[in-house]
């Protein structure tokens, strides 16, 4: 049986079977990953340039867009090569660093849309004490927490995976290195240790989980008892996309990694795989701007600006005339 020590290079799944379908899914990945950046780069940006949205909220909101371009940036260009050149290889550090990067991007996020959640719930049901919770230390602090926690994850997983033996060849049944396919290469009695690191996070993250509901079962009842039809309308506002953004990431990612054997097949977990590493990024700044008029406004303001900037350029004039 061949040893990860011989092994120089992983095969990933196909997106298609046919060269035509291949080349349809590059351009499709393309479009999708254009979107992505385009969208999490508009927001970024306007949260960065705009002052009014110098606010933990938007601060926040920055971070996220931040590793949402990680996130797909780490899945879709290896994908996008392989359709457009007709490969399946992906070299054995290449894969070992879009393991960590995805891993790191993946569960930073999730911790980032955990404090978020609390920030939501400081903001609407403890509004007097929100300067002195979410001060600029606090946030930085605790944005700092999740970007840390996400690289110690990462770094624990690749580590304990990759220094396993890999005893069944090199195929890894995904359009990308995940810890799950991984696994499926090694020994059957040495990926122990690996599993008991996949339990302690996935508690971890229904910790995180069960911390959301709580949070937003009493957010929901605070703006409820709120007298202003206005009030309750602008809390919602704030709530909604963040809440659509959880359940969109835990959805798929619990369906991924919890959906029963039944439901196993090479195409099934290359959809849900392509559902909870591309479609959140690509969704998320279009969430949060349509019901943001904040976010909008700030997003109109930089196209427009940017506009006005490139049509005043002076090598779009003709000198010498």
């Amino acid at each position: 049986m061949p040893n990860s020590s011989f092994i120089s290079e992983f095969l990933l799944l196909p997106l298609a079977d046919t060269r035509q379908l291949q080349l349809l899914h590059f351009w499709l990945l393309l479009g999708i990953y254009l979107a992505a950046l385009l969208g999490n780069g508009l927001i970024s940006t306007a949260v960065a340039c705009d002052r009014r949205l110098h606010t933990p909220m938007y601060f926040f909101l920055l971070n996220l867009a931040l590793l949402d371009l990680g996130c797909i940036s780490t899945t879709l260009p290896k994908a996008m090569a392989n359709a457009l050149w007709d490969t399946r290889a992906i070299s054995y550090a290449g894969c070992a660093a879009q393991l960590l990067f995805f891993a790191f991007f993946f569960s930073a996020e999730f911790s980032l849309l955990t404090i978020m959640s609390y920030d939501r719930y400081v903001a609407i049901c403890k509004p007097l004490h929100y300067g002195t919770l979410m001060d600029s230390r606090a946030c930085a602090t605790m944005t700092a927490a999740a970007w840390g926690a996400g690289l110690l994850n990462s770094l624990l997983h690749t580590a304990s995976t990759f220094s396993l033996p890999l005893c069944q060849g090199n195929v890894v049944n995904q359009f990308f290195c995940e810890v799950p396919q991984i696994l499926k290469l090694s020994c059957s009695a040495s990926y122990l240790r690996e599993v008991v690191l996949l339990i302690f996070s996935i508690s971890l993250v229904f910790g995180c989980f069960v911390f959301i509901v709580v949070s937003y079962v009493q957010i929901f009842m605070a703006v409820l008892r709120m007298p202003s039809e206005h009030g309750r309308h602008k809390a919602f506002s704030t709530c909604l996309p963040h809440l659509a953004v959880v359940s969109l990431f835990l959805s798929n990612g619990f369906f991924a990694y919890l959906k029963p054997p039944s439901f196993f097949s090479p195409t099934m977990d290359l959809m849900v795989a392509f559902l909870y590493s591309v479609v959140p990024p690509a969704l998320n700044p279009l969430i949060y701007s349509m019901r943001n008029q904040e976010v909008k406004d700030a997003v109109r303001k930089l196209i427009n600006k940017f506009v006005s900037k490139a049509l005043n350029c002076p090598s779009f004039g003709i000198h010498g005339m």
